[in-house]
């Protein structure tokens, strides 16, 4: 397969080279634009192969299905030719070759997407293959080859810049590093490296230009080695993603960020990326936009909100303050399965997850009803069973004590429309101090920033499984491990995992918490939660929305299983694959040892 992909780049080189056209204005546009017309053609020619094959199929005949998933295969690979510059510059044409295989839903107005691509055909070749879902792998194969025929159209009256050229490469190596190797995109044909190697040859014609101009030698080389260790270690579970990420992936990218700004070719990051921070497992790399804002009014706000944290006057009878859920001690839990409410002998509804980078994500609580930290803690304030309070009679109450009056007027200086302090700023105050709980000091982030004595053997293990055969990953997006999708990390993930209300995995029973679609009234958000981070987790027991399991390797044997239908539970619409991972005792204990390494110091 790896002599396949260099024929096809230095074909590809030769095609680009005597079709591109000179043009003083920009560097490598014209190329990246008669690129992408090559390989578009490629691309529907593939799937016009891909059809032919799905015609053949016959159930009683295996070895015509696994013409079918090779022919797939090719189609995805030649879709990694197009990938970079069709979700950059044509977001929403793209959305019909390479989506989730599942019902999505478009926010706020509840409008349903059916499954679609790619993901979807590989989906269906993988479960039983009868008369209906032939028939529906016929009709997306030939949905997608006559779009992908039109492709071409795209590019009337099309135009971009260098910049934009770069900030597609930027946004596709994300892509590579955080979904490509993990399998993402083709968890069962396991394709995901070669399709990487393809992903990483098309930056690399890309940027050909660029380098030529900027003379980069260190992005030069490390783009290079990149290519190279993913053609020659192809086999998907054994791949070593934690190598190839501290040796390769991440100098690249952050060698690529300097040329960039060197070129004075910079855009505006997306989402919480943020392109000043090096590569994007460095601390700061993603953050919310408004913690870029005024430095010192920033801190002196995240004061406030420290000492508002510990304060009982913020609850309605004056016994419970932020830290009685969220205590720092034990990584800002309780350790219960779901926390005490405002009167003794009184749970809340739910497990309360640590605070640690909970700002990095674009919604809050388990079911994602909260936009933003502000509304979470206005939320949490009013409602009755935990603190209860009416926060403006607490801000009264504040206002008479001098310290706090001092306070929130070094962090709230007065300006001519505010007339005096409001219970808002209560919420501003302690948000600012939450989102500054991110601390990067595990030893999983010692040993990225280049400590290699800081995880041991089963730890990398761990990581690569993590990021592979066991397809956390593939939810708990890098660098945090969480909901936060890439490559634009701008909306949060919300998933149907089918958690069961115990931990009880002989005797599985449904839990009855309809989860977000009490927010968004929709059967596809039922028992649908967020997809929470896995940093701290070693030492944030119990787990889940219910609190229900207990350890870790409980955690880890339900999704071995396949989650609650895996385990024989009715749930027609879970977004989590129902087949056994099929993990390895030891494997299981690695990939505990890799969460045990995600534990900050405190």
């Amino acid at each position: 397969m790896s002599k396949t992909f260099t024929l096809l780049f230095f074909a590809s080189f030769i095609v680009l080279a005597f079709s591109a056209k000179h043009s003083p204005r920009t560097i490598g546009v014209e190329q990246s634009v008669a690129r992408f017309k090559v390989d578009s053609k490629s691309y529907a020619l593939s799937l016009k192969d891909l059809s032919e094959a799905i015609r053949n199929i016959d159930p009683n005949q295996p070895g015509t299905i696994d013409i079918a998933k090779t022919k797939l295969i090719y189609s995805r690979l030649a879709y990694k030719r197009i990938e970079y510059f069709l979700e950059h510059f044509f977001f929403t044409s793209s959305r019909i070759y390479n989506r989730p295989p599942k019902n999505e839903i478009e926010e706020p107005h509840l409008e349903y997407m059916e499954p679609a691509g790619m993901q979807y055909m590989e989906a269906i070749l993988f479960d039983s293959i009868t008369i209906d879902a032939n028939k529906e792998l016929l009709v997306q194969a030939e949905l997608l080859s006559n779009a992908a025929n039109d492709l071409h159209a795209l590019l009337y009256k099309f135009e971009t810049s260098d910049k934009q050229v770069l900030a597609a490469v930027r946004l596709e190596l994300i892509r590579i590093i955080a979904l490509g190797i993990t399998g993402f995109d083709a968890p069962m044909l396991k394709s995901g490296i070669w399709e990487s190697a393809v992903a990483m040859e098309t930056i690399a014609l890309t940027l050909k230009p660029y380098l030529d101009k900027n003379k980069q030698d260190s992005v030069f080389h490390y783009l290079g080695n990149s290519i190279w260790f993913l053609q020659n270690n192809p086999e998907f579970d054994s791949f070593d993603r934690l190598k190839f990420l501290k040796a390769y992936a991440l100098p690249l990218q952050k060698h690529l960020n300097v040329m960039i700004r060197e070129m004075q070719l910079d855009s505006v990051s997306p989402g919480m990326l943020r392109y000043d921070a090096g590569h994007m497992f460095s601390p700061g790399a993603l953050q919310p936009a408004d913690s870029m804002n005024d430095k010192d009014l920033t801190e002196k706000r995240a004061e406030l909100g420290k000492k508002l944290f510990f304060e009982t006057r913020l609850s309605g009878n004056g016994s419970k303050s932020c830290a009685s859920c969220h205590n720092p001690a034990n990584y800002f839990t309780d350790g219960l399965p779901k926390s005490i409410g405002l009167h003794p002998h009184t749970q809340v509804r739910r497990n309360a997850p640590s605070l640690f980078y909970a700002a990095a994500q674009q919604n809050q609580f388990w079911d994602g009803r909260a936009k933003t930290l502000e509304d979470q803690i206005e939320t949490v304030l009013r409602d009755s069973s935990e603190m209860n309070a009416i926060p403006a009679q607490s801000m009264k109450l504040l206002l008479k004590d001098k310290s706090y009056k001092r306070l929130f007027k070094k962090a709230f200086p007065k300006t001519r429309k505010e007339k005096k302090p409001g219970e808002q700023q209560i919420y501003t105050a302690l948000a600012a101090f939450i989102k500054t709980l991110n601390p990067y000091n595990s030893d999983f982030d010692r040993y990225i920033a280049g400590d290699q004595h800081a995880l041991t053997d089963a730890q990398v293990s761990g990581f690569n499984l993590f990021m592979g055969k066991a397809q956390c990953g593939t939810c708990h997006f890098a660098p945090l491990f969480n909901g936060l999708i890439p490559p634009f990390y701008a909306l949060t993930e919300f998933e149907v995992i089918g958690t069961t209300a115990t931990d009880d995995l002989l005797n599985p029973k449904k839990d009855l918490d309809n989860g977000r679609m009490d927010v968004r009234v929709t059967p596809y958000y039922e028992a649908a939660f967020k997809t929470p981070t896995v940093r701290n987790a070693a030492v944030t027991g119990p787990y889940m929305h219910n609190g229900a399991f207990n350890s870790l390797e409980k955690v880890i044997d339900f999704y071995d299983k396949g989650g609650g239908a895996g385990l024989g539970l009715d749930l027609p619409r879970q977004t989590l694959s129902p087949l056994p991972l099929n993990l390895t005792d030891q494997e299981k204990k690695d990939i505990i040892a890799f969460l045990h390494a995600l534990t900050d110091k405190i």
